[in-house]
């Protein structure tokens, strides 16, 4: 994302705020874990390869090829001004990613943050892990003096996840999303 300041990442559950050097926590319960939400970095690329193509295969049935995974998160991964992956660690592993994009809006002269590519693992579902990442990116969102507000899409039949963006404060919109598919899959 243009201009984005990476800070340190901090714990959400019941923590202080932590530097890198101390990211990983000691191995623990799930549940006696506290969640660690971080920019993610080039050495996460494999995890967040396997949680984009779980995620594609379970919301849309679609299996994602691997190399073209690989390259669109190693793109972004490479370039913040295309996207920037957050991960959450839980109980010494990732347990959940999202990935934030900007729109521009002239209306409000500022940036929409668009939340993508959310992947819970899911022995880690409601336990608060895409909480924690919702509540770091709207922190470093609000931080920022730039961004007027958070996006994000899901499919409509996903009733549990429009539930928890829900919970969390956001409101369904009187838009819908209309596309053009210039990859392999809109070509065929």
């Amino acid at each position: 994302m243009p201009n984005t300041r990476i800070r340190p990442a901090r714990r959400i559950a019941g923590g202080r705020t932590s530097g890198y050097d101390n990211c990983v926590q000691p191995s623990r319960p799930i549940s006696q874990s506290p969640i660690l939400v971080r920019p993610a970095g080039r050495g996460d690329a494999d995890t967040i390869v396997a949680f984009n193509r779980k995620m594609a295969l379970e919301t849309e049935g679609r299996d994602l090829p691997a190399s073209v995974a690989r390259d669109g998160v190693l793109a972004a991964l490479s370039d913040r001004s295309r996207a920037a992956y957050y991960v959450a660690e839980v109980a010494d592993r990732i347990g959940g990613q999202a990935m934030v994009t900007t729109e521009w809006s002239d209306w409000r002269n500022g940036l929409f943050w668009w939340i993508q590519s959310v992947y819970v693992v899911p022995e880690f579902r409601r336990r608060g892990v895409f909480r924690a990442l919702h509540e770091f990116i709207r922190d470093q969102a609000r931080r920022r003096g730039d961004v007027c507000g958070l996006r994000l899409y899901v499919h409509h039949e996903n009733r549990i996840a429009i539930e928890t963006y829900q919970r969390l404060g956001m409101q369904q919109t009187d838009y819908l999303l209309l596309e053009e598919d210039w990859s392999a899959r809109g070509r065929s």
